[in-house]
């Protein structure tokens, strides 16, 4: 899996060149589940998943998960939610989501997706808003 920035993701999105519009795949990470929305085809709106368990010992079987369901959904890409505090630093619960990214990296399962954090208050929705308002914001400005 391989970082990228925000507006990188999105631009990937819209550059992706397949027959189906590629989505995106949101992870609301918690201890003991990892929750998931996926983007609309037109990537304008996000819609609840699921929710899958998440173990020490089961992560094998969760890059299993998502590899499916980017076959499944014509996936560009994840929006992780990472929880920030009021004063926009890394809170705690941070070492969770960083945790599970990096296994998730480790099985190697998933080497050709590409992930960016957002604000889990925000993170389907809000990141979705976010890129679509800036691109049209780009837009207007080469015009």
């Amino acid at each position: 899996m391989r970082l990228l920035k925000a507006e990188e993701l999105f631009r990937k999105l819209l550059e992706g060149g397949s027959k189906k519009q590629p989505r995106l795949l949101g992870l609301d990470v918690g201890s003991k589940y990892v929750g998931l929305a996926v983007s609309d085809q037109k990537n304008r709106i996000a819609l609840p998943l699921s929710v899958l368990g998440r173990t020490k010992t089961n992560i094998n079987l969760m890059a299993d998960d998502f590899k499916t369901l980017v076959k499944n959904y014509s996936l560009a890409g994840l929006v992780v939610g990472y929880p920030f505090n009021l004063q926009g630093q890394s809170s705690p619960d941070a070492s969770q989501v960083s945790l599970l990214v990096g296994e998730l990296c480790k099985t190697g399962k998933l080497d050709d997706l590409s992930y960016t954090y957002w604000d889990e208050n925000f993170t389907s929705k809000g990141y979705l808003d976010n890129m679509n308002r800036a691109l049209r914001s780009a837009d207007k400005c080469e015009e």
